[in-house]
């Protein structure tokens, strides 16, 4: 029988306790070290890595590069946050919760910090013009848009946590998190059933959002757990993953900032278009 965990009175922290991330992981906010960011010549600074949260971003700013807005133009900009990049005081100052994505826009006269992957989605899309579908259903993306960022905690946090990085596997945090999200795989195969996007005809900000961690779960992408979550059963939603994940631009953003993986998938920096045929960690290694 396994021994019931009794909570102390005044909860302390353990830093040995975390598992994988125990060495960045702490209870306290703000900077642990002075490290400036470096800007580059683009309109947009983007401090990141290619976790679904980030994929998020360099798959918008690719998308609005090849609908032709070249004021979108950016400079991104790798954060190792195993090594604790995040905890930088340049990168504290853009976002004070020290999580990936971080962009600096500065595009105008005063530079503007946006912080939270749905707020960066959002924020680029009022600022082009773009991927917010009609206004008539305006409030259905938007609905769509925050129920991934209110879902994530479910998939990332709690699932991924206890499946793939946890120090030990405990059968009921895994059940737990399987079932919940089971539910929401359930959830968008029923409304993608019926919707080519998850706003009708229509690929906005909300298909990025929810694509960069539920399409690439049901593609095989994450916690190896493709199998153990029967993903096959959710035709719905491998269609609607295969059909945003063909998309070129979809496939260039998913590089970016990415820092593991297939070598040829590795763009750790990403300064112009020209970088994805010159600056990959294969055609790099190849050349020294």
């Amino acid at each position: 029988m396994t021994e019931t965990y009794t909570p102390p009175a005044v909860w302390t922290w353990d830093r040995e306790n975390g598992g994988q991330f125990a060495s960045t992981n702490r209870p306290i906010a703000g900077a642990t070290h002075d490290k400036e960011l470096p800007v580059g010549k683009h309109p947009f600074q983007l401090y990141s890595l290619a976790t679904p949260n980030g994929v998020k971003i360099t798959v918008m700013l690719e998308e609005l590069l090849a609908e032709g807005e070249t004021g979108a133009e950016y400079d991104a900009w790798l954060i190792r946050i195993g090594d604790g990049d995040q905890f930088g005081s340049g990168f504290v100052e853009v976002n004070p919760n020290s999580k990936i994505p971080a962009l600096m826009d500065r595009s105008g006269e005063t530079p503007v910090r946006v912080f939270e992957s749905g707020s960066i989605l959002l924020h680029l899309a009022e600022k082009f013009g773009k991927f917010l579908g009609p206004q008539e259903h305006r409030a259905e993306m938007l609905s769509w848009l925050f129920w991934q960022m209110g879902s994530a905690p479910y998939l990332g946090g709690g699932f991924g946590h206890f499946y793939s990085y946890a120090p030990e596997k405990w059968q009921y945090p895994i059940d737990r998190f399987a079932m919940e999200t089971k539910r929401q795989l359930d959830v968008l195969d029923r409304h993608l059933a019926d919707n080519t996007f998850m706003v009708g005809d229509d690929y906005t900000i909300a298909d990025m959002a929810i694509w960069s961690w539920y399409g690439q779960l049901v593609l095989g992408r994450l916690y190896g757990a493709a199998e153990f979550l029967d993903v096959e059963s959710y035709t719905h939603v491998i269609r609607w993953a295969k059909l945003i994940d063909a998309r070129p631009a979809v496939q260039r953003g998913r590089m970016v900032n990415r820092a593991s993986g297939d070598l040829a998938m590795q763009l750790h920096e990403r300064h112009d278009a020209s970088d994805f045929d010159t600056q990959t960690q294969d055609k790099l290694q190849a050349a020294e």
